[in-house]
């Protein structure tokens, strides 16, 4: 299996945006098309991300019109063996990888519209320095008693070889994220801003969002 690159350019990775969820927390709304300051979430992290790789790619998997409008490649998820609607970001890892042209994968979810700026660059240091194929973004740690950094497996940088052991996972019936990333060199990588990866689940949080852009705009 290929070793990472001395240096990961950011013309080496490809950005993908996951947006092909069911929002159940949302009450089934496309999380990916909710509006934050009149912008789609999804288009938020796109733009957001561009900066950071070489190119970006949207992971979606209904109201598709609405997505391609946004200007970005988009990958539905690949076909499983088994019928099943939302089997997971797993799915839309496994669809970027297929799709992939870079050596390396980023993958956002489009929930979190205010992830690092340097995301991308932080993860691939860190997949060179610990020679893995897999680098997981962590928050800071949110149990005083712990002091652990929490894994957000959906902000991750994966190295394109791993395509097909991501469909092979998802064909076994395998959905979680880290149970996968077990499976290869991975490292975990800590990051400091504490609302960095703060994501809108629930209408809740989203208006959360909506208020704290508002305060931050005025």
């Amino acid at each position: 299996m290929p070793l990472p690159l001395p240096f990961i350019a950011p013309e080496h990775i490809t950005g993908l945006v996951l947006a092909g969820g069911q929002g159940s927390r949302m009450g089934g709304a496309d999380k990916g098309l909710q509006l934050l300051a009149n912008t789609p979430l999804a288009l938020h992290c796109a733009q957001r991300l561009q900066p950071q790789v070489g190119q970006v790619l949207i992971n979606a998997n209904r109201h598709l019109d609405a997505y391609q409008a946004m200007g970005y490649a988009l990958l539905q998820d690949l076909p499983l063996p088994e019928a099943e609607a939302y089997p997971g970001p797993l799915a839309g890892f496994a669809a970027g990888l297929a799709a992939c042209p870079t050596p390396w994968l980023v993958t956002v979810a489009c929930d979190t519209p205010h992830f690092p700026q340097n995301l991308a660059q932080r993860l691939a240091q860190a997949a060179v320095a610990h020679n893995s194929l897999v680098a997981i973004a962590c928050s800071p740690a949110t149990d005083a008693d712990s002091q652990r950094p929490v894994p957000q497996p959906t902000f991750c940088l994966i190295h394109h070889s791993l395509a097909g052991s991501a469909r092979q996972f998802l064909a076994q019936g395998g959905r979680r994220v880290r149970q996968w990333a077990g499976l290869h060199a991975h490292c975990l990588v800590p990051f400091d801003e504490p609302q960095a990866f703060y994501n809108a689940n629930t209408p809740e949080e989203l208006a959360w969002l909506q208020a704290d852009a508002q305060v931050t705009h005025r």
